[in-house]
């Protein structure tokens, strides 16, 4: 035999597979590398449904999801927000970010460029135009007409799909504005017509009352995180397996209930009534709501959109059944609050916000907020032994008795027989206190952003979400 043998050709290489092993190992999943990093990048928008900077630090629907997204991988999120809608995509394809969380919809034409996590929300793309003018039913009124829309959004993927069938169709494709400040110059009759997303139209339409839908330019679509094809799917099995469990439990349906729930309580007429009623009404007022808030620690914004739902901040008024003044306070909760005079607006204000604060005591402490709050509101509505009945019946149905958002959907049962029979308080009106919650929710929301145009420079109304900061004195 010869004493060195020549290596065989699968000797060979095995050292070659070896020795490339050895020098340059495969990296790990993204998912892994995220963790290590600890640092999710997303890529979004500054608007109403995304994120925008409100009263007590950053918020939004798309904010709120992220941050629990991050949350479970044990990471920080950091966002970035690029000044261009169009730039959206680019960001995530180029590696600058993980993923872009931004009430993208999921279109075949983005799909070929991008990889689309699970749907979490449905939306529908509409013409918007401004009340008094002419009001477009089909794509036919389009023709012609100043028409501007978002560069790179999935509406102008849609014009350009209908210019094949009416190739007379045009529009103006805007870098330069969000959709928000598209509807603003649509209220300004600046231009005719503009497309946004049903979501993003009930959030602004609440600030501009004079905006209409003309009709849906496409069925229901979906919205979808998205992410680079090029990377691993480690990135998207954790995203399935969040959404799958966010489904689950419920949050996803709380989390779209805490952002979007009131949306569309007020009609124009409401909307209308309650600025003059700012103007007018609310200064004689805002001091002793403000003093009821040193004494209870309850915002008194929120203090002042109760008055407003009760009295629309009358201290004369008076319903059928006797509650009476700005707080509507009956009979015996004013003796309880110690209250002599219901009509007097200092003792009404002042006891309606102990008496708010009574009722959250008694709820369990457990309840996180906003729920406890919403909760609190109901109770102040229907009594708190009605909102507790509720509160068994929803746990008994199998839902969440600390969840606004659960208990809401069985409020309404406590007017029907079937259900009411067997709750200790029996029959109660439960649909009022849900209508009840949202309008002051919805009149809250209005109260905050009226105060930042009346003082941008105070600090207490500050930092006002940018797709609302652009809004002129529109009502």
């Amino acid at each position: 035999m010869h004493p060195n043998p020549l290596p065989t050709l699968g000797t060979i290489c095995l050292i070659a597979l070896s020795t490339l092993l050895g020098s340059c190992s495969i990296p790990p999943p993204l998912v892994e590398r995220i963790k290590a990093a600890g640092e999710l990048r997303v890529v979004t928008r500054n608007s109403g449904t995304t994120l925008y900077e409100g009263s007590e630090g950053l918020t939004g629907f798309e904010y709120d999801l992220v941050q629990s997204f991050a949350e479970e991988l044990g990471v920080k999120a950091h966002f970035i927000i690029p000044q261009r809608f169009d730039d959206l995509l680019p960001t995530v394809i180029k590696g600058d970010a993980h993923l872009a969380a931004a009430g993208l919809t999921v279109t075949p034409e983005r799909e070929s460029e991008i990889r689309f996590g699970p749907s979490y929300q449905e939306i529908t793309q509409q013409v918007i135009y401004r009340s008094g003018q002419h009001r477009p039913r089909k794509v036919e009124d389009l023709i012609g007409k100043r028409l501007h829309v978002l560069a790179g959004s999935s509406h102008e993927e849609e014009l350009q799909r209908l210019r094949e069938e009416h190739p007379e169709l045009n529009w103006v494709s805007r870098s330069d504005l969000e959709s928000a400040e598209l509807m603003q110059i649509v209220q300004d009759k600046e231009i005719d017509y503009t497309i946004a997303d049903s979501n993003e139209f009930a959030v602004t339409r609440r600030f501009m009352p004079n905006l209409r839908v003309g009709f849906d330019l496409t069925p229901p679509q979906p919205l979808a995180w998205a992410m680079a094809h090029a990377e691993d799917a480690s990135l998207y099995s954790a995203m399935e397996d969040f959404f799958d469990r966010i489904r689950e439990n419920g949050a996803l349906p709380q989390l779209i209930e805490r952002h979007y729930g009131h949306i569309g309580r007020l009609n124009f007429v409401e909307l209308r009534t309650f600025v003059k009623h700012f103007e007018r009404r609310l200064p004689k007022y805002e001091a002793l709501f403000k003093e009821a808030e040193a004494i209870t620690g309850i915002d008194w914004r929120m203090l002042a959109a109760i008055g407003y739902q009760e009295s629309h901040w009358n201290p004369k008024a008076k319903s059928p059944t006797g509650v009476r003044g700005i707080m509507m306070l009956t009979l015996t909760t004013a003796k309880q609050m110690k209250i002599e005079n219901r009509l007097d607006a200092k003792q009404s204000i002042i006891g309606g916000a102990k008496y708010l604060r009574f009722i959250a005591k008694l709820l369990p402490e457990r309840i996180p907020e906003p729920d406890k709050l919403w909760l609190t509101l109901a109770g102040y509505n229907v009594g708190f032994g009605h909102i507790e009945d509720a509160r068994i019946l929803t746990e008994h149905l199998g839902d969440d008795p600390d969840k606004w958002a659960e208990v809401k959907q069985h409020l309404p049962k406590l007017s029907l027989k079937k259900w009411y029979a067997g709750l200790k308080r029996g029959y109660a009106r439960g649909k009022e206190p849900v209508n009840y919650v949202d309008n002051i929710r919805a009149y809250y929301e209005l109260l905050k952003w009226k105060l930042r145009q009346k003082a941008p420079t105070d600090s207490s109304e500050t930092n006002p979400p940018h797709a609302f900061s652009i809004i002129p004195e529109a009502l």
